[in-house]
């Protein structure tokens, strides 16, 4: 059996347990450390209760671990194993542990477990050179961390800037595999299908006038992620072409950016007058759930993420591809390595860099790529991808 060690259920992880538990080759258990993704729980970077609107337990074998829990969640010590997890997982039939990360202290427990138990131990992470740097990093820290990588038999790699990390530190290539990060392609790519049937009302729902071409932001309204780079960049095209601004999500810098823009339109409400400011036009959707997204991506001409080195990844960039959105990205990203810079550099900006970000945007209004292109990028980056690898992983050593 492959036991997975999990901090909770998450709505990008889902997709792969249920397509290897249906798919049947593998024979899978998911371990839970807590219920975070199952309840309404406030966050604060939405800045508002959040509880996801998909079924996130059904259709694969799951189990809760026994946990200690601090009030942080955002702390290392979050979620501490009360129980030797590697023993029961090997009592019920795991001959390998899958753990997704390094940031809470189950983690390591389970992965010291793992190694007293004689169980294969997996690692698939998020970290990149990006988000670390090369110095950000105590010695004792990278001393700490080299010794918890050691115990690892396998990496399963999201893409070309983890995969580089690992390498950084000392890492043999043949323990390397890829796992590509995903999102459920195919789910997004049917919506987008049915949603395109009405995307004047779509456009119209968030007073996007149909000759504007619509830039849009998904995520939390926080520093790190820049939103603030888009209005000041759509702000030195006006006159050029009319830009119209979408942001999807809350945060802190909810004030600052409706500031920075001329109108401030939520749903449900009448646009403000625009007036002859130079600033950008906006609209303000809110939190949107999985069901809603789709629609967003629909909507809009271009997805643009900005963000620092924070951003191991950036899932939303896959979700607006598989919707047949282009997308800009700051070269922070953790996705730009592998989703845009190998097939539109033009695309991809240094982060903070405003006129670059402006001259992105010239370029895809110029010469978006089109929907066949993304869809061939995309499906490389796809559940499949990952679900074959792992079960190419397991069987190799379970036969």
């Amino acid at each position: 059996m492959l036991a997975v060690l999990t901090t909770h259920p998450i709505q990008y992880q889902v997709p792969i347990w249920k397509l290897l538990a249906s798919r049947g080759r593998v024979p899978l258990k998911v371990y839970y450390l807590s219920d975070a993704g199952l309840r309404a729980h406030h966050d604060p970077g939405f800045g508002r209760q959040v509880a996801w609107d998909i079924d996130l337990l059904g259709g694969y074998d799951h189990a809760s671990a026994k946990v200690r829990t601090s009030a942080q969640q955002s702390s290392f010590w979050w979620l501490r194993l009360s129980e030797d997890i590697a023993a029961r997982a090997r009592d019920e039939g795991a001959t390998t542990l899958w753990v997704q990360g390094w940031q809470v202290a189950a983690y390591w427990q389970a992965a010291r477990q793992a190694g007293a138990q004689g169980l294969e131990l997996w690692l698939r992470g998020e970290t990149n050179l990006k988000s670390t740097g090369r110095s950000k990093l105590s010695f004792a820290k990278k001393l700490v961390l080299s010794t918890f990588l050691k115990r690892f038999d396998r990496f399963l790699c999201i893409g070309e800037a983890n995969r580089q990390f690992y390498l950084s530190r000392g890492i043999n290539a043949e323990r390397l595999a890829s796992a590509p990060y995903c999102v459920d392609n195919a789910y997004f790519a049917e919506q987008a299908a049915v949603l395109r049937l009405r995307r004047a009302q779509l456009r119209a729902r968030w007073a996007i006038p149909p000759e504007a071409f619509c830039a849009l932001f998904v995520g939390k309204l926080i520093p790190k992620k820049r939103p603030l780079d888009l209005v000041a960049a759509a702000a030195r095209l006006a006159g050029e072409k009319p830009i119209h601004l979408l942001f999807v999500g809350s945060g802190e810098l909810d004030p600052a950016v409706r500031e920075g823009c001329a109108a401030a339109y939520d749903a449900g409400q009448s646009p403000a007058a625009l007036g002859r400011s130079m600033r950008p036009a906006a609209s303000f959707a809110g939190f949107l759930n999985q069901s809603e997204i789709a629609a967003a991506y629909v909507a809009a001409d271009v997805l643009v993420l900005p963000s620092e080195a924070t951003e191991t990844w950036g899932l939303v960039v896959n979700e607006a591809m598989a919707c047949g959105l282009p997308v800009i990205v700051s070269d922070a990203c953790g996705c730009s390595d592998d989703l845009v810079v190998p097939h539109r550099p033009d695309l991809c900006f240094p982060a903070g860099d405003i006129d670059a970000l402006a001259a992105s945007l010239r370029s895809v209004m110029r010469a978006p790529p089109t929907q066949a292109e993304l869809a061939h990028i995309i499906s490389q980056y796809d559940v499949t991808r990952t679900v074959e690898k792992v079960e190419q992983l397991y069987l190799s050593g379970n036969t």
